[in-house]
């Protein structure tokens, strides 16, 4: 089963709210309005602004805002900042790991071809597209 893990999830709890928010705020602030503990929220923001996604500002009124505009990240973007490059199978990670039969494995072009498919769909879908409000169950968008 292809699965995000829970950091990656937290991530994109922090980012849509940061895109709807659209506001400098602290690491602590980002916590107690997602409900993302404080320990792990500090440490996402490191790795989201690693990758551009997240930017600290410096000051007084200073705290974390997005890098970017919600339309120019992913949700590949996203999932790539905290888990490394997307791939289903060690055979189609950028990673030099051999796996020994790569000559005759008969799914080798395969999974390259299925991996490339999982990756354009998640970079079809914008933070700004996830951030979104949606509507209640059974009750039509206004």
């Amino acid at each position: 089963m292809f699965r995000i893990n829970r950091m990656t999830d937290y991530a994109v709890v922090m980012l849509v709210d940061m895109a709807r928010k659209r506001q400098v705020r602290a690491a602590q602030q980002i916590a107690a309005e997602t409900g993302v503990p404080l320990p792990t929220v500090a440490k996402l923001l490191k790795t989201l602004a690693r990758d551009g996604l997240v930017t600290s500002v410096r000051g007084a009124g200073g705290g974390y805002t997005l890098g970017r505009e919600p339309a120019g990240i992913t949700v590949a973007d996203m999932i790539q900042a905290v888990e490394g490059p997307i791939a289903l199978t060690s055979c189609v990670d950028e990673a030099d790991d051999e796996c020994g039969i790569e000559a005759l494995c008969p799914m080798h072009g395969h999974w390259s071809t299925v991996n490339t498919a999982v990756r354009t769909a998640l970079s079809t879908v914008s933070l700004a597209d996830m951030a979104k409000d949606q509507p209640m169950f059974g009750v039509p968008a206004q």
